[in-house]
């Protein structure tokens, strides 16, 4: 390599790390949850959760495990923030730590399966003596703030960072973290709560708060505008999807299609996007097919009605949404164009 070559390497090293700007700021327990709570109503709080954040996912057991560690003086991760323009801190990363806290302090959460402290199972924040109360509230987190010089692209990078090859977060979590905008608010406020979407789909509440509902949304518009075009990556054929509709999508013209194709499968599919009509779950491969499938076939023909739908019940159908090797381009044209195909005739 020529010397100008590792120039520009360290150039580019040293202005991108002029966008990544932070503090060290240390809180008592009792300061942070005050600065939380004070004014969460209004949304005016000195420390709060965006929208982009997941949902309070962590069970009773995890967040008895993080408030035994509390209690025991083990060391925490930080809690990552970012000083925004008004003053406030945004949560980057740390809310189901931040939220663990104050569920403890409020008296919300009972304390369930320690294994070290056992003699505390049972036990809520009211329950400890006055004097290891002032001490847990007096107990100190460490927080990495990026200050207000560090724009928007940095916090979503932050937050990708932090989360990417973590089991914690699902991609759906991690795609609302990143590149949250105005699709992804018309694919969880509009698409997802559709009464016709909600009768024909069933999820566990773990997979709801992961976002599972809006996940498979989300396919239902990538692929229908171009499963010709997914060629590797379901991820980033999504991600790049995702971003490039908050930036400009016909809201109107979306909603018609999801609706229509709704309808559709409510008026001719008893069992909507399940195997049967107590299935409890949804199936990705099952919805993609049908959900794309119809979509598609409306396009051909609008008014159309179907000679039958036993088509998915053949062996031709169930081997291509349960066999393996689903999110290959070649799997996912062929089930897309199966059912198109058998509707149109």
């Amino acid at each position: 390599m020529t010397r100008d070559i590792y120039q520009e390497a360290e150039e580019q090293i040293l202005e991108k790390q002029k966008i990544v700007d932070y503090d060290i700021k240390e809180f008592t327990i009792e300061l942070l949850t005050q600065k939380y709570l004070n004014g969460i109503d209004e949304d005016n709080n000195d420390i709060y959760i965006p929208s982009y954040q997941r949902n309070f996912v962590w069970d009773i057991k995890r967040q008895s495990k993080f408030i035994e560690s509390i209690l025991l003086g083990i060391p925490i991760p930080y809690i990552f923030t970012a000083d925004v323009d008004n003053g406030r801190l945004e949560v980057v990363d740390g809310s189901q730590r931040l939220r663990t806290i104050v569920n403890f302090i409020d008296n919300k959460l009972q304390l369930l399966d320690l294994e070290i402290l056992g003699k505390l199972n049972g036990f809520s924040f009211k329950d400890l003596t006055i004097a290891r109360q002032r001490k847990f509230k007096n107990a100190t987190i460490r927080m990495i703030a990026l200050s207000d010089k560090s724009d928007e692209d940095v916090r979503f990078m932050m937050f990708e960072r932090i989360n990417t090859g973590s089991d914690l977060l699902k991609d759906m979590e991690k795609r609302k973290g990143i590149f949250g905008g105005k699709f992804l608010t018309f694919v969880y406020e509009t698409c997802a709560t559709h009464p016709l979407f909600i009768k024909h789909t069933s999820f566990t509440d773990k997979v709801m708060k992961r976002g599972e509902p809006q996940e498979l949304i989300t396919r239902f518009f990538a692929f229908s505008d171009n499963y010709l075009g997914f060629k590797t990556g379901v991820n980033s054929f999504l991600n790049d999807y995702t971003d490039r509709m908050n930036k400009n999508f016909d809201k109107a013209r979306m909603f018609n299609e999801f609706d229509r194709m709704l309808k559709f499968v409510d008026s001719y599919m008893p069992n909507g996007f399940k195997k049967t009509e107590e299935s409890q779950k949804t199936p990705r491969v099952r919805f993609e097919a049908i959900a794309v499938g119809v979509n598609l076939a409306l396009r051909i023909n609008p008014n159309l009605v179907p000679r039958s739908i036993n088509f998915l019940e053949s062996k031709e159908f169930i081997h291509l949404v349960t066999g393996g090797s689903h999110n290959t381009p070649s799997n996912v044209k062929a089930k897309i164009e199966f059912v198109r195909d058998k509707l149109i005739g």
